[in-house]
């Protein structure tokens, strides 16, 4: 067992298997040649499945190589993405571990294989090479979404009861049902539960700074999404931002259905500053980073006694509700499409929703279940490898449908008959039994259909 910190990540855009793995990737094989850089003369990356059918779309390409100069994504600029893509993709060189300088060659030192490695559909391999084209080092990396990563060797290990740790907590918290026991037997809701089990890990003041790190990059990934610099979003699919000129048009109105514009607004504008390849939140995802700051901004905006202390109840409740997905499931649109990634996302903030506003344990699993039941079977076909069609728009109804399920949870009268464990398992079951075209390659569903792309 571990903190949850690391299901919210700040990272960098469009996507956090495609882009933040593949960049942490890089960084994870710096500190493995850092004392041999003296042997190295050349740099091979090779990336597999997913990520190879998709990678330049997702700036995979770009993102590793970023990592091999030994840049982290929590200081990442443009001007320094920039330099680093200049100097690899015209320059022909590449700083390694931003200690040595190497010749690069983009067509031959970096490969797109169609080939799927066996462990994960988002592999990759980094080897590095001496002058007599001997190899230094190798390691195989896996993307297992949300910014995770691990090598062959340590997804070799990790089953699904990976997570039992040798140490004995008080609170360890494998399922659902194991956190509803703990609430019952307490008298906590999921967001006192979620601060319980982080008091293991971490002091208050480091839970507390945590959470509201995570909630200002948040809010301010959403003001640089409605003054975004270019009109337009980078790739083929030349697609206008529209957050800018929603924000102009709407006002508050007592058009009932009026509300649906601003959370419509809040999570476009995020939406696409993670398509442009910005800093955002993975939350779990970047693909599906949108979903909870919009949610937590319909709050904020619209609803009476939203401040931090509520910010940090709901960052915590949703941490919590996306372990249990990452645990006993997927929050990888790779291995099992959309609906781990969006519904995911869903799931948590209704659950995280529901919480703040004064839903007990039960009423707030039960919003998590009902957000994800309707997202199951959701696939992951991005238009042109692109985190943008229908990327975007899915950020709003994801975030549309967690206010949703939180409203519906908190007022029913009725028991309901699913629980929290059966849809994460079924979702998962899902995902596993889903076509593969359908689970970010781009070779189904919008991504072929669509005939306008250039």
């Amino acid at each position: 067992m571990s903190s949850n910190f690391s299901i919210f990540k700040i990272g960098v855009g469009p996507s956090s298997s495609h882009t933040l793995g593949p960049m942490l990737a890089g960084n994870l094989f710096c500190k493995k040649i850092v004392k041999r850089l003296n042997e190295v003369d050349r740099i091979q990356i090779i990336l597999y499945g997913s990520l190879s059918l998709t990678g330049k779309g997702h700036l995979s390409d770009k993102a590793v190589i970023w990592g091999l100069n030994g840049l982290e994504a929590r200081n990442l600029s443009a001007p320094v993405q920039e330099e680093a893509n200049k100097n690899a993709l015209e320059k022909g060189k590449i700083n390694l571990c931003g200690e040595k300088e190497l010749k690069f060659n983009y067509e031959k030192d970096l490969i797109f294989s169609k080939d799927f490695l066996p462990l994960h559909e988002n592999g990759m391999q980094i080897k590095a090479f001496d002058v007599k084209n001997e190899i230094v080092e190798e390691e195989t990396y896996y993307s297992v979404g949300g910014g995770f990563v691990l090598t062959a060797q340590e997804l070799e290990k990790r089953g699904k009861n990976s997570n039992q740790s040798t140490m004995k907590l008080d609170i360890e918290l494998n399922n659902a049902q194991q956190a509803l026991d703990f609430c019952e037997k307490n008298g906590w809701d999921l967001a006192e539960l979620s601060y319980n089990y982080e008091l293991q890990f971490h002091t208050k003041e480091e839970i507390r700074s945590y959470c509201l790190e995570i909630w200002e990059v948040m809010q301010e990934v959403y003001y640089n999404g409605t003054h975004p610099t270019e009109e337009y979003l980078p790739g083929k699919l030349n697609l206008k931002r529209r957050a800018k000129g929603m924000k102009e048009r709407i006002a508050m109105t007592a058009d009932p259905m009026g509300m649906i514009d601003f959370i419509s607004l809040y999570a476009i504008a995020v939406a696409e500053e993670n398509a442009s390849g910005a800093k955002v939140v993975t939350a779990p995802t970047n693909g599906a980073c949108a979903v909870i700051p919009a949610v937590m901004l319909y709050l904020k905006n619209h609803t009476v006694g939203f401040n931090d202390e509520q910010a940090i109840n709901f960052l915590l409740t949703a941490m919590l509700i996306g372990s249990l997905y990452k645990k006993n499931a997927s929050i990888s649109g790779a291995e099992a499409g959309c609906q781990a990634e969006i519904g995911s996302a869903s799931s948590m903030a209704a659950a995280a929703m529901a919480t703040v506003l004064g839903a007990n344990a039960f009423k707030a699993c039960n919003a998590a279940e009902m957000a994800m039941e309707h997202h199951l079977g959701l696939t992951c076909d991005p238009v042109a490898g692109l985190v943008q069609i229908p990327c975007i728009e899915r950020n709003a109804f994801g975030a549309i449908k967690a206010i949703s399920a939180a409203r519906m949870a908190m007022t029913r009268q009725s028991t309901p008959k699913v629980g929290l464990d059966e849809v994460i398992e079924t979702m998962y079951e899902t995902g596993k039994d889903m076509n593969y075209k359908y689970k970010e390659t781009s070779l189904g569903g919008l991504a072929t259909n669509l005939k306008t792309v250039c």
